[in-house]
């Protein structure tokens, strides 16, 4: 639990601590120490971060703004959390119970650190057949996150709008699922859309002028059942309609180009640029061979250490009996 209920309002907290309560209810209390030198007690005042929010459209943080920290913190706990919200003086005091530890924190303020990232070209290939779609469905999820987690401020009208479409099945995890089942995280009634992720649809649909999938979406409006939904999907990956899921890319990823790409470092960025070019030359190659290709990048946080290593994707395009087909293929480094 977290006692800041009866709190917040004698001690004129901002939003930010009702985040903080959030994490804490949900048990998750990963922090980051400044130049990722991590210790168990620091004695000297420091910003020391909280994870808050972290995907590759965005990497947020809570900052312990001017900080102390007693007592044995668990980096690797995974359990309960008890935590405790107090003001003395000037200064506010966080106690977390990581079970039978103790991290009592000492800080000044509670700040929101946003770094918003360029997201319109990354992807993972994490589940096989109609990968397209499976990097574009996840996309929408961690745009749709940063739209729900953070303040509006951190997105553009376009990508609420955009962000909607997490509310069309067809598109959704219910039928082109990004990750395994096992990590999936369920969203009330995600068979079911909303008027506005179909309007969109429709929006897409006729800028492809694309009447059969127009009426199929009028019709949808009417009958939104698993099984039109997933009729729905079925088409999405048929070649005549394929124009709507390239306008779809398209919007997303000029939404997404507005922010800045990840740096990891003058050495590092380098490498990461000559592997580009590399890739880029293969895209070439593939286009004078009449082979439609993207490139994918796959990349890491730059704040917070997690097990995914920096890596460019070629996914080239094929048609086979009428569907949409890709076949990835890695540039090696």
């Amino acid at each position: 639990m977290f006692d800041i209920s009866d709190r917040i309002e004698p001690l004129e907290l901002s939003d930010v601590f009702y985040r903080l309560e959030e994490l804490l209810e949900q048990d998750q209390f990963e922090l980051i120490f400044p130049e990722d030198k991590h210790k168990n007690t620091f004695q000297k005042q420091q910003d020391i971060s909280l994870v808050y929010l972290m995907n590759d459209a965005v990497e947020s943080f809570l900052v312990f703004h001017n900080a102390t920290m007693t007592g044995e913190y668990q980096k690797e706990y995974e359990g309960e959390i008890l935590a405790v919200l107090d003001k003395k003086e000037e200064q506010y005091v966080l106690v977390v119970h990581q079970g039978d530890s103790v991290v009592t924190l000492f800080f000044d303020t509670l700040l929101q650190k946003n770094n918003l990232y360029n997201y319109g070209d990354v992807g993972h290939f994490w589940v096989k057949g109609y990968e397209y779609l499976r990097v574009l469905e996840y996309r929408l999820a961690i745009l749709r996150d940063k739209c729900d987690y953070l303040d509006e401020s951190c997105s553009t009208p376009e990508e609420r709008k955009l962000a909607s479409l997490v509310e069309f099945p067809p598109l959704n995890y219910c039928c082109y699922p990004a990750v395994p089942e096992k990590y999936i995280v369920p969203r009330e009634n995600p068979w079911q859309p909303t008027e506005k992720a179909i309007n969109l649809m429709l929006e897409i649909a006729k800028e492809a002028e694309d009447k059969t999938f127009i009426r199929l979406l009028s019709y949808y409006k009417k009958n939104s059942s698993t099984m039109m939904s997933r009729w729905i999907a079925y088409m999405l990956h048929r070649k005549n309609h394929i124009k709507i899921v390239n306008i779809l890319t398209k919007r997303l990823q000029k939404a997404a180009s507005i922010y800045p790409n990840r740096s990891f470092g003058t050495k590092n960025d380098i490498k990461i640029q000559k592997i580009l070019q590399k890739a880029e030359k293969r895209k070439q190659e593939l286009k004078e061979a009449g082979i439609k290709a993207d490139i994918i990048r796959e990349e890491p946080f730059v704040e917070a250490k997690d097990s995914v290593q920096y890596k460019i994707y070629i996914m080239k395009w094929k048609t086979q009996h009428g569907n949409c087909h890709t076949k990835i293929e890695e540039i090696a480094i």
